[in-house]
């Protein structure tokens, strides 16, 4: 009877995970791999051009830069393997942030961009030219964008190899709306179109002043827990200056105290964070 409880639990606990451990072939084949999701997230953030290899040896020279210096001024081991850890995330806290404000700054740009796109829709241009306009009046960041989206259309003719880049380029949910908006304009027609982006642009700004309004009220529950995770440790690394300190740190007892306190530390931080943020629009269209 135990023999065949403990077959039944671990047949549910294989039927569970399998999922995760044994993905379809259509799964495997339509999800991104690592490296596709890291090219994205450095897509989003105005990165696109940098490669994925690059990126990973700028944070393993960071980490090992912060973990030797740590390493040389403290007689902490323990201290230069989470300075190294913590070198490592460098780039990748800078490359968020980045991309934050990216959306940020796209978020309150793309009404005017809309605008200027029903302007020239209704002035009778085609919609390769007038997305490709939008480069003579749209942020710094995007005129490239579209730019070589009017040079593409020039050159080849095709419309949605130009549209499906774009969208990759610019990675912004708002961006696959629209784009995916004029397609299905260009492929059944009609006549709404204006209409239907005229009312684009009215959502956009509304949520652009609700989305602004929260942020400013929870930036303090941000920058409250970056104060709360920096100050003790600061405070470890001027104490670990001393002899005692660093002989009670390398001892088992204090290297546990170590770990334990960076796992709370960043759970911590990570738990306030979450609190603090607006979940972002989903690409449902990238």
């Amino acid at each position: 009877m135990t023999l065949a409880l403990g077959v039944l639990l671990g047949t549910g606990v294989c039927l569970v995970a399998s999922p995760w451990l044994w993905p379809t072939a259509a799964g495997r084949a339509g999800s991104p791999g690592p490296a596709e999701r890291v090219r994205g997230w450095l897509a989003r953030a105005g990165f696109e051009r940098v490669p994925v290899a690059v990126f990973v040896v700028l944070c393993t020279a960071l980490g090992v830069a912060a973990g030797s210096v740590v390493a040389a001024l403290l007689p902490v081991p323990a201290l230069a393997v989470l300075a190294a850890g913590v070198g490592a995330l460098v780039p990748v806290a800078v490359v968020s942030s980045r991309g934050r404000a990216r959306r940020r700054m796209l978020r309150a740009a793309w009404p005017d961009l809309v605008d200027h796109l029903v302007s020239a829709i209704r002035s009778g241009r085609s919609l390769g030219d007038a997305v490709a306009g939008l480069a003579e009046v749209g942020p710094a960041e995007l005129r490239t964008a579209f730019a070589d989206l009017g040079r593409a259309v020039e050159s080849t003719g095709l419309l949605d190899p130009a549209f499906d880049d774009l969208k990759r380029r610019l990675g912004d949910p708002v961006a696959d709306r629209i784009v995916e908006t004029l397609r299905l304009a260009r492929e059944v027609g009609g006549t709404e179109l204006p209409s239907v982006l005229r009312a684009l642009a009215a959502a956009l700004r509304q949520d652009a002043a609700v989305r602004s309004e929260v942020e400013a009220r929870q930036s303090w529950v941000v920058n409250a827990a970056r104060l709360g995770v920096a100050a003790p440790w600061v405070v470890l690394l001027l104490l670990s200056a001393r002899s005692e300190a660093a002989a009670a740190y390398n001892s088992p007892a204090g290297l546990a105290l170590l770990g334990v306190g960076a796992v709370v530390s960043v759970v911590a931080y990570r738990i306030m964070v979450a609190l603090g943020r607006l979940p972002d629009e989903r690409r449902w269209f990238a």
